[in-house]
């Protein structure tokens, strides 16, 4: 953005509360899916994140703060690779998370996201066990944290039943209760 055009509107109140990103990457406006090919091209070619973590899209000199279902990045695959809801590649995948909910995170380039549940049965057919194995349900099952304290990390090395891994990487999980957004360094609800 042009520095200029904060100078020549000093005063654009921050906008909250109207736009969301959902578990599936897709942009919403006070609750109502965004349709509209070039709205949406604008809102994932100007959203970002400020100093404090707190996800937003730049509308001129507007800041519109975006409440995030989960994180502030959706993955999705794209043949071997994944790429954002905004269309940037992930580039390489370092970790991968296991919520208790379920949920796989990638820690990607872009930062971290929550994997399109869409693609969840290709990802979950790929991992194996320590032996290189198909991984059955039971072993899924016992790598689900139990409740321990909020905002821990469980890790691959003590998940009870043993590891699981997705090209190389193990699946961690993370404990029951634990806040995404402190462990991960985003705000998943702006408010002024």
């Amino acid at each position: 953005m042009n520095p200029s055009t904060l100078a020549r509107w000093p005063d654009v109140p921050a906008c909250y509360e109207w736009l969301a990103l959902d578990r599936r990457g897709q942009w919403r406006l006070r609750g109502e899916q965004v349709r509209h090919g070039g709205l949406n091209a604008f809102l994932n070619r100007h959203y970002g994140a400020d100093a404090d973590g707190c996800w937003r899209v730049l509308n001129g000199p507007q800041r519109v703060y975006v409440d995030l279902a989960l994180t502030p990045w959706v993955y999705r695959s794209d043949g071997e690779a994944f790429i954002t809801h905004s269309g940037l590649p992930a580039g390489t995948v370092r970790a991968l998370y296991l919520t208790a909910a379920g949920d796989i995170l990638l820690a990607a380039s872009p930062g971290i996201g929550v994997l399109d549940d869409r693609d969840l049965p290709e990802l979950l057919a790929a991992c194996t066990d320590a032996r290189g194995e198909e991984v059955d349900v039971d072993l899924w099952s016992k790598l689900l944290p139990p409740s321990t304290s909020p905002g821990s990390t469980a890790t691959a090395d003590n998940a009870p039943g043993g590891r699981i891994f997705w090209r190389g990487l193990p699946v961690q999980p993370l404990a029951s209760g634990c806040d995404l957004g402190a462990h991960f360094g985003f705000c998943a609800r702006p408010r002024p």
